[in-house]
């Protein structure tokens, strides 16, 4: 990978997974109509296998199409801005706002529309509007291609990594010097990575500067030098960046397990509450639209008021710094957790005193008190976009489309945390015949201390990020190559 064709075929090439992932699930769904029939030549064949291998098939092309495309696609949007003019600098910020919008109206247009139509037209009509949109949006961007802006490849960044581990590990019982400007490094503004800037010597971590060290074994002239036996402090840099990261990027996994109980805990306390307005019923499922669409109000009153009444009190460009509204996105989880704990509270209450704790019934208490809980959680999802700004910013300049990738990682850990949790949760309250916390029947159980107990621990992750924050100290480049 090397060429600048190469950068920009990335996206294409994982859109293509996701277009291709797609046309599976289209056939999946097609397969009754051309293998069933009485003049179908193909009617001995077990149609129900085939299916599920298909479907099966095309959702992991599609899944992993996306998580593929997201950071890329990201990183490439905004290297759309010029870093060295202010103006499109701080319009930067913006892009990742407005990004997060058209993802939620997306999100926001498939839990509507395309339901709809799978459920009142069929599952070939939903899949195959669903990939119209894939194919119109791999057109439009190729037809941006004139107008993109293109960074330089700087190689793979993985291969750095390992790099600086293994020779700093064969360096073990080296000794540093005591002068670190004899570390090695590229002499001027030549930087040893395409594309990228070169980075200052930091203090701290000073056991991968070993593999900066200069020994007469390691080359015959400066032509030659074997980067799995000597790397360039930029490329040390590197790696110690992706490692200062690392706390900030744990404490915000939390965030995502908060994040996955709209998905979890919140449906099952909603199918236990009144689902009805008038005549009309919510279902459970349905109710987390209410985040997506705090979610689409709050990105343009983020960008229109709150950004300019901030900007008058920090005279920032961006109003607060991202790592300020990561800081704000794990309070307000927070505060959601507490509203659910308040609503299952008195939840609870209404199921005593009308007599329905043994019985697995909906209590008479609107569906509508969980607003403020999803609420809570969209406006956080507004502030937490400053996860994926934070990463974009403080990743080095070849590093940023991983980066990124790891940033989104949070989603995954926070999911697999969650299952973790909730798993954990029986064990230790299920005892003596006591039903538990989160038991089949809600009515006989305490979802309001389990959502107590997530508040607590969002508290104590507050506290742990904002350490982290204070402690965290950026990385700023030398000179541009």
């Amino acid at each position: 990978m090397g060429s600048i064709d190469q950068v920009y075929k990335i996206p294409l090439l994982q859109e293509g997974s996701s277009r291709e992932g797609m046309g599976m699930l289209i056939l999946s769904a097609a397969l009754p109509s051309i293998f069933t029939g009485p003049h179908s030549w193909l009617s001995w064949t077990d149609t129900v296998s085939y299916q599920y291998i298909i479907v099966f098939v095309g959702l992991y092309m599609a899944a992993i199409g996306y998580g593929a495309l997201n950071p890329c696609v990201t990183s490439f949007g905004a290297d759309q801005f010029d870093h060295t003019d202010e103006e499109e600098r701080n319009r930067k910020s913006s892009f990742f706002n407005w990004r997060y919008f058209t993802l939620n109206a997306g999100s926001l247009i498939s839990g509507t529309i395309i339901v709809w139509v799978q459920e009142h037209k069929g599952w070939l009509w939903g899949f195959t509007i669903a990939a119209l949109f894939v194919a119109l949006g791999a057109s439009v961007f190729f037809l941006g291609s004139p107008v993109y802006r293109y960074q330089r490849i700087g190689g793979s960044p993985m291969t750095r990594v390992f790099q600086v581990i293994v020779v700093a590990i064969r360096n073990f019982n080296k000794d540093l010097p005591c002068d670190f400007s004899l570390l090695h490094e590229l002499p001027e503004q030549s930087s040893s990575i395409k594309g990228s800037k070169k980075l200052e010597h930091t203090a701290g971590l000073k056991f991968f500067d070993k593999a900066a060290i200069v020994l007469s074994s390691d080359c015959e002239s400066v032509g030659l030098i074997n980067t799995w036996r000597l790397c360039t402090v930029t490329q040390v840099e590197e790696l110690k960046i992706l490692i200062r990261m690392l706390p900030i990027w744990a404490t915000m996994i939390f965030f995502c397990t908060v994040l996955d109980q709209m998905s979890s805990t919140f449906i099952e306390q909603g199918m236990v509450m009144d689902k009805y307005i008038g005549s009309f019923e919510i279902p459970a499922a349905s109710f987390q639209s209410v985040d997506v669409i705090a979610v689409l109000v709050l990105v343009p009153v983020y960008e229109r008021i709150l950004v300019p009444i901030f900007r008058r009190f920090t005279g920032m460009p961006n109003g607060i710094t991202p790592l300020q509204r990561m800081g704000v996105s794990l309070f307000l989880t927070m505060l959601s957790m507490v509203s659910a704990a308040l609503v299952e509270s008195k939840r609870l209450q209404i199921a005593h005193a009308k007599g329905l704790v043994h019985r697995e019934v909906a209590v008479p208490m609107s569906i509508l008190w969980q607003g403020p809980q999803y609420f809570l959680i969209g406006a956080g999802e507004v502030f937490t976009i400053g996860l994926t700004e934070f990463f974009y910013e403080e990743s080095p300049d070849a590093m940023r489309s991983i980066c990124l990738a790891f940033s989104l990682a949070t989603f995954a850990a926070g999911n697999y945390l969650d299952s973790f949790i909730i798993s954990l949760v029986p064990v230790f309250t299920a005892r003596g015949g006591n039903p538990g916390w989160i038991p089949d029947n809600l009515n006989e159980g305490h979802l309001d201390r389990f959502y107590w107990m997530m508040a607590g621990l969002s508290f104590l992750n507050l506290l742990a990020f904002m350490f982290c924050a204070t402690s965290y100290k950026s990385q700023r480049a030398t000179r541009t190559p």
